[in-house]
């Protein structure tokens, strides 16, 4: 028998918000069905319309408010919640930090565990901290734009303030927008396929002010190159690198596999923690670099080393936390599947006279089960995947080499959760509070360090 949904598509309903989804929009329940309402807070009354219904749920959007929440930001750019910038910029910052937390905890607790959250570390300015952008260059009624894409779409809202950013690089897009424009280069064209240039990414250290320009085409070379690369440099002292990317492919994909420096050097270089890192352009770096510096110091300093440990760090990435670990640790492992991070892993050692390190290029799963066929005794084990999560393989072999400690740096609550539930599955425990940090401010995603110990 098909049971119907108690609302139906378009039909207006009175209804009260009781809390948030992990994607921040608001949740209401008609006769226990859940309705999905974006711009909503816990606590407000409002008239929604229903947009949506499907088999166990259903989604609405706000037509009117009866009460709103004490924590709800007025003035809002509504441009940051059409692109998806910023979703959580209507919900005050204290109470996005709550929001964090509760998030995690109520994880655990639908998976019966219970277990203690710290209060989440959030910044004094939750704004204009990205390190990085990203930016898809299009042609709009005749005119090149940059900006971002409408939410679940491919239209371009032309934009010059991305409120999250390093406004640095907000004036950087801007006049690499106009020069673009002089030049007469065409924007990439989705639909023929034609076109030029797809986006354009910049990068700038926190510390170090050193930008890197990367031009994303589709073509081999751009037109009027030289002439353009001599004009940004000009324009923008900071500026130390110009990088070409080639990605001629259709895909949605945003870099392609060839990479050209055009102007200065291959990489730029910034510190975290005291080490210097090169950073190039297609290597992860975390795009929160005061948030990170917490984030990685809160995972030392649970990890407890005393200078005689043996240390595996999977997912190593450019080495962040593995040189930052070794300066405490007798020896360090680090092991990440893209080769150009390890190579910049490999240099950032170098660089901060780290000799106590050995990188490797594979699947973090598959070196694991090779270092714990090699006898190689872990103390501590630290893990920072990917959102996805840990494969269960990783979980095996780790949990066969014995470390005493295993510490856990998450970006995705629901896949620590499994995880730590594996982990307990076979002889750990969670030793102490959760401790979420706030990498991703406006946003609703969160970061957190758990440690595991051995029973």
């Amino acid at each position: 028998m098909k049971i119907k949904a108690p609302v139906s598509k378009n039909e207006q309903l009175d209804v009260s918000i009781m809390d948030l989804t992990y994607q921040g929009m608001g949740v209401a329940k008609v006769n226990d069905f859940p309705l999905f309402i974006e711009n909503a807070l816990p606590g407000e009354e409002l008239t929604i319309q229903v947009t949506k219904v499907a088999k166990n749920y259903g989604f609405a959007r706000a037509i009117s408010w009866k009460s709103e929440s004490p924590d709800r930001v007025k003035d809002v750019d509504k441009t940051y919640r059409q692109t998806g910038i910023a979703p959580l910029q209507h919900l005050a910052y204290p109470a996005q930090l709550k929001f964090k937390q509760h998030q995690i905890a109520e994880l655990f607790n639908k998976a019966h565990q219970d277990v203690e959250v710290a209060p989440t570390l959030g910044m004094a300015n939750p704004t204009q901290y990205r390190n990085k952008a990203q930016v898809p260059v299009r042609m709009i009624k005749g005119q090149l734009e940059t900006g971002f894409y409408r939410q679940h779409s491919h239209d371009l809202i032309p934009l010059t303030d991305f409120y999250i950013q390093d406004p640095a690089i907000d004036a950087a897009i801007i006049k690499v927008r106009d020069l673009l424009r002089q030049f007469e280069i065409p924007a990439y064209n989705e639909i023929s396929d034609k076109g030029v240039l797809r986006n354009i990414m910049v990068r700038r250290g926190y510390y170090s002010h050193e930008m890197m320009i990367v031009l994303i085409s589709r073509t081999q070379k751009i037109p009027s190159q030289a002439q353009l690369v001599d004009q940004i440099h000009k324009a923008l002292p900071e500026v130390t690198s110009i990088v070409l990317n080639v990605n001629a492919k259709k895909t949605n994909v945003i870099m392609g596999n060839v990479t050209r420096v055009l102007y200065g050097k291959p990489t730029i270089e910034d510190t975290l923690m005291g080490l210097t890192f090169a950073i190039s352009a297609r290597s992860f770096y975390q795009v929160n670099p005061q948030q990170t510096e917490k984030l990685y110091q809160m995972a030392i300093d649970k990890a407890g080393l005393t200078g005689e440990e043996t240390v595996i760090d999977a997912y190593c990435g450019i080495g962040t936390i593995s040189l930052a670990l070794a300066k405490h640790a007798k020896q360090v492992y680090g092991v990440d599947i893209v080769p150009e991070a390890i190579e910049d892993a490999k240099v950032n050692a170098q660089k901060n006279h780290l000799t106590n390190v050995d990188f490797f290029v594979d699947k973090a799963e598959d070196q694991m089960i090779q270092w714990q066929a090699a006898g190689i005794k872990p103390d501590v084990v630290v893990v920072d995947p990917p959102r996805k999560g840990l494969a269960e393989t990783l979980i095996e072999s780790t949990a066969k080499m014995g470390p005493k400690k295993i510490v856990y740096v998450s970006c995705n609550p629901a896949t620590l959760v499994r995880d730590v539930q594996l982990f307990q599955d076979r002889g750990y425990v969670i030793d102490g509070p959760i401790q979420p940090v706030d990498q991703f401010p406006q946003t609703p995603h969160v970061e957190s360090v758990t440690v595991l110990v051995k029973k």
